[in-house]
């Protein structure tokens, strides 16, 4: 049988569509509670005031419901167009079949993909169309049905509790990630979410708000969550600037040592020192190594004296690179390994690169008992929030674009709790904007000068656990 005599196939689900569009409309008033579900994902997906084309637009709802500056919705049959434009005026809605989108003009922010992949009829295809619209930094947002439900639907739409459909496409999130890789798209982080997918008083509440988000049971939930990026070309890294931030609080006997050992980047590299108050002549060291290395582009900055947060914030601010990087003063992590932060984020293997320091052996006191094993608690806590393998929460060292940093900045402090380190904050706030997080393996040795920082390793723990579990409400959906 050749390709041309599945065309009716195609016709089937044009014509299902086009039939059921007014049962269709009631069928979202009636299933409203699973609809607010999705509207809940989206938006705790998508940025505000981004430009969104949303394929399979259905009345209109989803588009409208993640305020977008400029949005387009593709829908099948010209009736659930119609609606959608009488609902939301403000945005665009036009009738597509998804097999190209040669008329869709334009850049996007986002392009969502929500329940088009259960009938569609070439998967590969249409990831091949949405990789022909989509930028480097375009997100594609694709929330489909869990393949296990696969009997239980059936059975549902034989009760008529769930509107009958054509013969669907039950993908695994295997199976869409390896379509996506097929199609030249990359998978950033993957999730699944609601559990029980009708309404019922409290016991919908319990289980989609909790029971669905427990590691096990989540395999079961309803809804697969991927978002993903098309995969991007490298570029030359003489085309970028960078930063290298230094943050240092009694850290005299190590600052020159950084200067040397600090290497040059890109088109031109700035060191940032961030003296955070320091009493042991910090301060005048780093004014020291001014004068003695002018041919290095070294800054003093003087930091609030608070926290080492707000002294790497602080830095930022006078920061003039393309590409942001933090150096722990402390010089544990070695200087030398800079470059490939760089070149990782430059080739584009990813957009927020983390350094980790539990893949290389390390020396005997370059980190305490305690606090290998709450960084590897804490490596699997962020893992499951993430939905990306994180091995190392709390190395000192991590790179990315300012651009991406000022995005970043606008879900800073929504966790509910203070992170004085900042490392917590960066690594939630970027996967909230969807940036595509790696972990780089590191060589972690012992400071040579001064002591340690991170003292109060219980209180500290408390409250990086209180932030998790204010961060879970926010990365987790519903």
């Amino acid at each position: 049988m050749s390709i041309n005599d599945l065309n009716w196939k195609k016709r089937e689900i044009v014509n299902s569509h086009v039939k059921n569009a007014e049962f269709r409309k009631r069928w979202i008033r009636k299933n409203h509670y699973y609809y607010k579900q999705i509207n809940k994902i989206l938006k705790s997906i998508v940025e505000p005031n981004k430009r969104v084309l949303l394929l399979k637009s259905d009345v209109g709802e989803f588009l409208d419901n993640v305020h977008p500056s400029y949005g387009l919705g593709l829908e099948y049959g010209e009736e659930l167009v119609s609606t959608a434009k009488q609902r939301y005026p403000n945005l665009h809605f036009e009738q597509s079949d998804f097999e190209n989108f040669k008329n869709v003009k334009g850049k996007w922010d986002y392009i969502l993909v929500v329940s088009l992949l259960d009938d569609t009829f070439d998967v590969l295809n249409l990831f091949k169309e949405i990789n022909k619209i989509a930028e480097d930094r375009t997100r594609v947002v694709i929330i489909n049905h869990n393949s296990t439900w696969y009997p239980i639907v059936r059975f549902a739409e034989k009760l008529r509790l769930k509107m009958k459909q054509p013969t669907l496409n039950w993908l695994s999130l295997q199976d869409i990630c390896n379509v996506l890789y097929l199609a030249d798209i990359e998978v950033i982080k993957k999730d699944q979410a609601v559990l029980f997918p009708k309404y019922i008083p409290l016991i919908s509440y319990l289980l989609n708000k909790y029971i669905a988000r427990f590691p096990g049971i989540r395999r079961l939930d309803y809804l697969q969550v991927i978002t993903a990026r098309r995969v991007p070309e490298k570029r030359n890294p003489k085309d970028f600037t960078c930063s290298v931030v230094i943050p240092c609080r009694n850290e005299k006997g190590n600052i020159e040592n950084a200067v040397k050992r600090v290497p040059k980047l890109g088109k031109g590299t700035e060191i940032i020192f961030g003296d955070d108050k320091s009493t042991d002549g910090t301060k005048e060291e780093v004014l020291r190594c001014i004068k003695a290395y002018p041919d290095k582009n070294i800054k003093l900055v003087d930091s609030p004296g608070i926290c080492k947060a707000k002294n790497v914030w602080e830095c930022f601010k006078h920061a003039s690179g393309d590409v942001l990087m933090i150096l722990d003063a402390d010089l544990t992590v070695v200087p030398e390994e800079l470059h490939y932060f760089f070149n990782a984020l430059i080739e584009n293997k990813g957009e927020f690169i983390n350094g980790s320091r539990m893949v290389y052996p390390m020396e005997d006191q370059a980190m305490r008992g305690l606090n290998m094993v709450g960084n590897k608690m804490f490596s699997m806590i962020f893992s499951h929030l993430l939905g990306n393998p994180i091995k190392d929460t709390l190395c000192g060292t991590k790179v990315f674009f300012k651009k991406d940093f000022e995005r970043m900045q606008k879900v800073f402090f929504t966790w509910g709790v203070e992170d004085r380190w900042g490392d917590y904050e960066m690594l939630f706030s970027a996967s909230k904007v969807n940036l595509k997080i790696i972990d780089l393996p590191v060589h972690y040795v012992e400071r040579t000068y001064g002591e340690t920082k991170m003292n109060k390793r219980i209180k500290n723990g408390w409250i990086m656990l209180k932030m998790c579990w204010a961060a879970s409400k926010k990365l987790k959906y519903v």
